[in-house]
């Protein structure tokens, strides 16, 4: 059990003064009774919440599928670059969600985004292996020497081997499949076989494609079905 006001700042409705001054107007409403106390214990899954006629639907967490455009960084906070966040339109921005794991500044793509630890800890897990699919534009075509040395995993500039990795050939470019997240990892495998990557766009994660709808900067809630997918990694 939580209280009222809490529960109604934790989704946006206001801050807690403001929602507290909702309640005292008498346009608060729980369990189809006018609301008299903003300390009132309620259960926010069970109890139906109205507040100025509209229905509240309560959530604990947020899932959200973002088309990460160039020149944003993966992060919550940054003094000098726009990060995903500031994407995240004002109905989401209240659940605080940050992002699950990252991409580079210059990459594009699938994003996750999110409050829920937990969720963020499955996908990010060393142990996990989660892969992720990227498209790419090289500097030069591949060969199967690349397709090989990628199925048998690259070893690094800093002396570190990467696991097996996917190499295919695709329209306009090439597409690979890795299963782990090191620094610049997919850049620094092609440079070691010769190549230099002039385009990045990350496509899949598990089994969570992006969304081909979803503009650059575009953000959206993750499906019921979409969620599952994740989860049963």
């Amino acid at each position: 059990m939580e209280r009222l006001d809490k529960v109604l700042a934790n989704m946006g409705v206001g801050t807690r003064k403001e929602v507290k001054q909702l309640i005292k107007k008498g346009e608060v409403s729980v369990r189809g009774m006018v609301a008299q106390r903003a300390d009132l214990k309620i259960d926010p899954e069970a109890d139906e919440l109205w507040v100025g006629g509209k229905k509240i639907v309560y959530k604990k967490h947020i899932y959200l599928m973002l088309n990460k455009p160039e020149g944003v960084i993966s992060a919550t906070f940054d003094p000098r670059h726009r990060t995903v966040c500031d994407l995240v339109p004002e109905e989401f921005a209240h659940f605080k969600p940050f992002p699950v794991g990252r991409l580079d500044i210059d990459t594009r793509g699938l994003l996750i985004l999110t409050n829920d630890g937990k969720l963020a800890h499955e996908l990010l897990s060393p142990k996990k292996h989660v892969p992720k699919t990227y498209f790419a534009k090289l500097d030069k075509e591949i060969c199967k020497e690349d397709i090989d040395a990628f199925e048998k995993g690259i070893v690094l500039d800093d002396g570190y081997k990467t696991l097996p990795a996917r190499l295919e050939e695709g329209e306009g470019g090439v597409y690979v499949t890795i299963y782990e997240g090191k620094f610049h990892q997919v850049k620094r495998m092609f440079n070691q076989v010769g190549k230099n990557v002039t385009y990045l766009k990350r496509i899949k994660m598990g089994n969570l494609t992006l969304d081909p709808a979803l503009s650059k900067g575009e953000v959206r809630e993750l499906t019921k079905e979409e969620l599952d997918c994740l989860w049963t990694l």
